[in-house]
Formats: C-alpha cells, structure tokens, sequence
C-alpha cells in the first residue's frame, strides 16, 4: 500500500477539528490493510449481507450541494433497479449525477458496487464522463471495470469499519488507484438534512493526486452525509436531503 505523509494527515485532522492517531497503518497491526484482490470469487457474493454504511437498496435517492472552487454544484446519487455483471458477480449500478447551479450536467457516472456475504461492499468499476455547460463529452478519463486491463475490484466499505482500516478501494495502474483509511466510528455530523451520531469518517487518497487529502462521513441508513477536501483540494459536499423507497 502506497504510504503518505503523517504530517500531511494529522494537518487535515487538525483542519477538520478532530484528531487522528499520528501512525499509518502498517503490518502487524491488530487489523491489517486490505488490499484489491488479483481475482474476484464469485461465491463470496452468492448471499450479500447489506452494509448500514453503504446501503445499495434500489430506490435510494441521496441529494447533496457542494462546491469546488467558486463553482457550485448539486449531486443527485441514485441506487437503480439494473444491475451488471462483472467477473461473475451481480453488481448494482449506482447513478451520480453531478449539476451546476444553472441546470447544466458537469459530470455523469455509472458506479458498479456489490456486496458480499460478509457485509463488505466492493467496487467493481465506473463509467464517467464530464461535459461541457452544452451538453458534450469533455472527458472519460477515470473510465475502468474490474477484470479489463488489469484493473481490480476493491473495497468501498468494509462490513465492520473500525479506525486504522486501511484498503484499495479501486485499482487500474493509472487511471483508478484512491485509497481510503478509516480513522473514527463515532463521530458526530450536522448536515442540512439531519444530525448523524456514530459516523464512520475517513480520509481517502490516490497517488494519482500527490497531496490531495478527502475526508468523508459516511452515516448509517444513507452512506456519504459529507466530503471535504482537507488537503491539496477545494471540494466541499453535504447531504441535503434523502429519499427512501
């Protein structure tokens, strides 16, 4: 696993007003790195367990507002009814529909998750594409799918994520390498939406992006209840509003 900077994450602690143990996770530790699999068996997805942190229950619609830099955007996260099948394993499609404040699509994604028959949530891949205020495709770029040029399924969310949890959550040499790192279970957020308590936070990285640090929130029943670049970036969301079906 890819090593940062402790400086570089105790200072995004720091920026987030909480704390973090000053140490990466390392081997020996009491929970090791997971880290993707070389293959994918799909007996490990025959019956899934669902994750509270992650759920893929056809029909959630999450809404969240942000912004990067002085653009402003909102985020429609839909967990449809299709479903793809990847090395074997069903896996949901989740649509993220990504606004600017006129209206106009800046960024469309198909993600694929699945989960398995331990409460862990996969990441087999995502279709994307940015567009222009008109309508066309700027770009693909961060395009991949487990199992085509050597890229593998990683974990998005563990059964039971506790702090110094640390795992690929995608992997194409290149294109697709962030990492996450779970460092708390308790945490208290307000969104606009509600106040969550026992959040799961973490901070999430990629190699692909020397010095950009997120952090994110994850609560139960809904999944990402806020972002935020704390280091390297300027994007910053919260959930808005949720609907159940």
């Amino acid at each position: 696993m890819k090593t940062i900077s402790i400086a570089a994450l105790c200072t995004s602690a720091a920026l987030a007003g909480g704390s973090v143990v000053a140490t990466l996770p390392a081997h020996g530790a009491d929970r090791p790195a997971r880290t993707a699999s070389a293959g994918v068996d799909p007996s490990r997805f025959t019956h899934p367990v669902g994750n509270p942190y992650y759920p893929l229950q056809p029909g959630i619609v999450t809404r969240l507002r942000g912004s990067d830099g002085p653009q402003r955007y909102r985020e429609r996260v839909l967990v449809t009814h299709q479903t793809k099948t990847i090395q074997g394993v069903r896996a949901r499609v989740v649509l993220d529909t990504l606004r600017r404040l006129d209206g106009s699509v800046a960024e469309k994604t198909h993600d694929w998750y699945a989960g398995d028959n331990d409460g862990n949530v996969w990441y087999f891949g995502e279709d994307t594409a940015t567009y222009d205020r008109h309508g066309h495709v700027r770009s693909r770029e961060g395009s991949w799918q487990a199992g085509v040029d050597g890229a593998r399924a990683g974990l998005i969310m563990p059964a039971d994520p506790r702090p110094t949890d640390a795992y690929r959550q995608e992997f194409q040499h290149g294109s697709a390498e962030d990492q996450g790192w779970i460092v708390q279970r308790t945490a208290v957020v307000h969104t606009p939406y509600r106040r969550f308590h026992d959040a799961v936070r973490g901070f999430e990285w990629s190699r692909l992006e020397p010095g950009v640090v997120s952090q994110k929130f994850y609560g139960k029943g809904v999944g990402i209840i806020s972002e935020e670049d704390v280091a390297g970036g300027h994007e910053s969301f919260e959930l808005v509003a949720v609907h159940r079906p």
